[in-house]
């Protein structure tokens, strides 16, 4: 009797055991991590295309001052 006993305890902490590294949420934390870099990610290409699309008439204006003094 004592032995079906014993073996009950540790079934019921193996059992015990088991439901906690279930209950564990460390992968939690890169799944946040990777949603936060998708995130960070598509914001700075939303950035670099509007960037891009103005940086033309930027550069040109910037030339014209720099030429405009130039020829003074």
């Amino acid at each position: 009797m004592k032995f079906i006993i014993a073996m009950q305890n540790k079934l019921n902490a193996m059992k015990q055991a088991a439901f906690n590294c279930v209950k564990k949420q460390e992968g939690q934390n890169t799944v946040e991590y990777v949603i936060m870099l998708v995130v960070v990610v598509g914001v700075a290409m939303l950035v670099g295309s509007l960037v891009r699309k103005m940086m033309p008439e930027v550069f040109e204006k910037v030339k014209a001052s720099i030429m405009g003094r130039i020829d003074e």
